[in-house]
């Protein structure tokens, strides 16, 4: 199959979220099957030189947005067996931020939709699939049925629509869009792009795409409902016979404790010596006390009420009380910036915390803690509990999405389970959680060691859940039976 995937994100080009890992994951593991896998994104002012330099010019041409007609470029590269494309117009793109900050989010990936649409006949590539990601990339859909299904190029062209995150929905005024892409009113209804008198860049992707996939099948079911929908939970429930949960992967290769370069010593499930000399360096590293006995829990993400981090603020004078030390990577709420410098005052050489993205540090924490922490309120898949389950850090989660479909809790009847959950969104529930963590690190050894064994030797690959999307994408190419009046 020809396979073009359109993100608003990519790794190892541009990264702020899991979007990125999904897709530059994914794509050269398609690559490798076969299949002649493309992918396109913004060409934003932040990816580095390293890769900039490497670009060639393809082709240019005018996007008419509305009345304006705008500049885009598209240069590529290749990579992993991947040809890589980037939309370039440097109004739009070449900022000192990827997402949220300027006013016209709706121009700006109005502008993405149309430039990829536009562009496929100049670059004499025209896919098969066009795999979507996140509302950034919903219109594609959603004017491909609209306005170019009629065209030659366009006629045999099928959409995947992955939400990675239904929170987020690209929610914008009916009059820009009008303007913006040149529609009428009567695609603003309940049924296609209007959303509670708004315009809806996720909604569009939903409704037009051929197939919907989310990244867990416990979060295809939970956004079925209205506790996690969102205010779209009705229309996914009626698109249930064309929604999927498709788990993601991790890069086997970059997140190996064996062969890692960014930590201090390497170790694999039967040797397990050099993970006490990564938790020595990372307390040396972030200052924190050295010692070998006492266990670190790391947390390592967005800092914000979706991970969980008002369950933390709660407890966190009673978690303090037991003797841990806790590590923290992540942006986000100022509120938890202040939680987290608070608690590096109060508790010096036991609470380390560093507000950025650093991918090195990261892969230093997974690889040095003992527990790791994510509490989340709703996860759609979430790829840090696997990335501590491969280097032997013991996840403590929510039964949520994604983490109640990686992490089973340890049963101690039949031995079963990597790692240790709770359901309710509960700040004590998950302090007791955390606690009995705690009683297995300090006083089973052998259950400890097995816990780490069974979570390094687990597969987290993209291979399986590969071979789910080509079904998919071949199901979305087969033709729907027509059906007839009586």
């Amino acid at each position: 199959m020809n396979i073009l995937f359109a993100a608003s994100e990519c790794v190892p080009f541009v990264k702020t979220g899991g979007l990125a890992d999904v897709v530059g994951s994914l794509a050269p593991v398609l690559a490798k099957k076969g299949h002649d896998v493309r992918v396109i994104l913004p060409l934003y002012g932040a990816i580095p030189d390293v890769y900039v330099e490497k670009m060639r010019h393809i082709v240019d041409f005018e996007v008419e947005l509305g009345w304006r007609r705008q500049y885009c470029g598209i240069e590529s590269l290749e990579l992993n067996g991947v040809t890589w494309y980037f939309v370039d117009n440097k109004y739009y793109f070449d900022r000192n931020y990827i997402y949220g900050m300027g006013g016209d989010e709706y121009e700006r990936f109005g502008f993405f939709c149309r430039g990829v649409l536009n562009a496929l006949p100049l670059l004499h590539f025209i896919p098969d699939i066009i795999h979507c990601n996140d509302w950034q990339t919903g219109m594609i859909p959603a004017l491909l049925k609209i306005q170019y299904a009629h065209l030659t190029d366009y006629t045999g062209i099928r959409t995947v629509f992955t939400i990675h995150n239904l929170q987020y929905q690209g929610i914008f005024g009916i009059d820009q869009f009008k303007d913006l892409f040149g529609l009428g009113d009567s695609l603003f209804t309940a049924d296609k792009l209007e959303h509670y008198g708004a315009a809806n860049c996720m909604k569009a992707g939903i409704v037009y795409a051929d197939e919907v996939t989310t990244v867990s099948p416990s979060y295809a079911e939970e956004i079925q409902t209205a506790y996690y929908g969102e205010r779209l939970d009705g229309l996914l429930r009626a698109k249930r016979n064309h929604l999927s949960g498709v788990l993601n992967g991790i890069d086997m290769d970059a997140y190996n404790p064996a062969t890692d370069s960014e930590i201090v010593a390497h170790y694999t499930s039967e040797e397990m010596a050099g993970k006490a000399l990564n938790k020595r360096a990372l307390q040396e590293e972030l200052g924190l006390d050295i010692d070998p006995d006492v266990p670190i829990i790391g947390m390592v993400g967005r800092l914000s009420n979706q991970k969980g981090l008002d369950l933390v603020d709660y407890i966190i004078g009673e978690l303090m009380q037991e003797k841990i030390q806790l590590v923290v990577l992540g942006m986000g709420d100022a509120k938890y910036f202040n939680l987290f410098s608070w608690a590096e005052q109060e508790y010096p050489g036991r609470v380390a915390a560093r507000f950025q993205m650093d991918v090195r540090l990261s892969h230093r924490i997974y690889a040095g803690a003992d527990i790791f922490l994510m509490p989340s309120q709703f996860e759609p898949c979430g790829l840090s509990q696997m990335l501590a389950l491969r280097y032997g850090t013991i996840p403590v989660v929510r039964e949520t999405g994604g983490l109640r479909d990686t992490v089973l809790s340890y049963n101690e009847s039949n031995g079963a389970g990597n790692g240790f959950t709770f359901f309710n969104y509960n700040a004590h529930d998950m302090l007791f959680t955390i606690r009995r963590a705690l009683f297995f690190y300090e006083n089973r050894k052998d259950v400890w060691a097995m816990l780490q064994k069974r979570g390094m030797e687990g597969d987290y690959s993209w291979d399986h859940s590969a071979e789910v999307y080509l079904a998919l994408y071949q199901s979305a190419l087969e033709p729907k039976p027509i059906l007839k009046r009586a």
